[in-house]
């Protein structure tokens, strides 16, 4: 599929992984010898949000970014149970798998995407080569956070609201106000351009696509009670009842052990209004290899606010 897009160095494909189309974007397919950089969106956005990126990191790599399942012009699966992570995980390695012909993959991730990215890269380790985070909360000290600190579960109140029956209508209202004013509360309001609104209400007024946004959490991450056949303590807690939202009792929430075993690159806006700063705390308990940049001044939306560092960032790290 290829269609018309502001810049000519990106082209527009589409490939079938977990059974659904995913739509995405690339730029740089000369440079696949190279290496993939993939880059996964959060929240309410979509592959365009890494459009510096591409452009920039495309001029020495293969670089990809799909629409995630359920948004913009990728398939949008009406079953609940699609978006459990432990699906989303299998759908985007098939994915990797088959954009990666073999090459070394370095996976980019913000919000949602990194969500799905911290475990991914924990069960996959194989197919990824350098991992790169930009505000997501790593799993287990997200969980923790959530369990023992009650300005976590403050940020994270809004997801009552997403979950709510009514959600869907909430979200569509008057041109999408909530997402603007509510969600992407803290965006630099310089950033927010009439042009900008309007690319973002095209994406998130696609048929289907406010669902499919809100699939995500109405299907968040499960823990479960450490897994005493695995007799390292890796990587557990994935499956089980117990949902991970402000909705859980806190007796319920256990905190899954999510370690990772590639290379990784955090990169943190402090000024972040979802996540308090002590999700970074201990971290490198969970990270054999972890390095991290702290960006004092900037929010959630670093690739918008810092593009230029935050490409440099990441190819600093990929050349290491």
């Amino acid at each position: 599929m290829q269609e018309k897009t502001t810049h000519k160095e990106l082209s527009h494909h589409k490939l079938t992984a977990g059974g659904i189309d995913l739509h995405y974007v690339e730029c740089g397919n000369d440079n696949h010898s190279q290496g993939v950089v993939v880059f996964l969106h959060g929240f309410p956005e979509y592959w365009g949000t890494w459009h510096y990126q591409l452009v920039s990191l495309g001029k020495n790599y293969h670089c990809i970014a799909p629409d995630l399942p359920g948004y913009n012009l990728s398939d949008k699966p009406t079953d609940n149970d699609f978006y459990k992570v432990e699906n989303l995980i299998a759908v985007l390695a098939e994915f990797i798998k088959k954009v990666a012909s073999g090459q070394p993959v370095y996976l980019v991730a913000h919000d949602w995407g990194g969500a799905i990215a911290w475990p991914l890269a924990a069960f996959n380790a194989h197919l990824i080569d350098k991992l790169i985070i930009l505000n997501a909360a790593h799993p287990s000290t997200f969980t923790r956070e959530m369990k023992y600190n009650a300005e976590q579960r403050a940020r994270s109140a809004y997801i009552h609201q997403l979950i709510s029956a009514d959600a869907e209508q909430l979200l569509s209202a008057n041109q999408c106000q909530y997402l603007f004013e509510q969600i992407m509360a803290g965006f630099d309001e310089q950033l927010l351009t009439d042009e900008f609104k309007a690319r973002y209400l095209s994406v998130w007024q696609q048929s289907g696509a406010i669902n499919g946004m809100l699939q995500y959490y109405r299907a968040m991450p499960q823990l479960a009670t450490s897994n005493s056949n695995d007799k390292k303590g890796e990587n557990e807690g994935q499956e089980n009842n117990h949902r991970l939202s402000p909705l859980t009792s806190l007796d319920d929430i256990t905190i899954p052990r999510i370690f990772i075993k590639v290379p990784t690159l955090v990169l943190w806006g402090e000024a972040d209004r979802a996540f308090v700063p002590n999700c970074l705390d201990g971290l490198a308990e969970y990270v054999h290899e972890l390095n991290v940049v702290r960006f004092p001044h900037n929010s959630h939306w670093l690739q918008h606010e810092q593009p230029a560092a935050i490409s440099q960032e990441i190819a600093n790290f990929i050349k290491r």
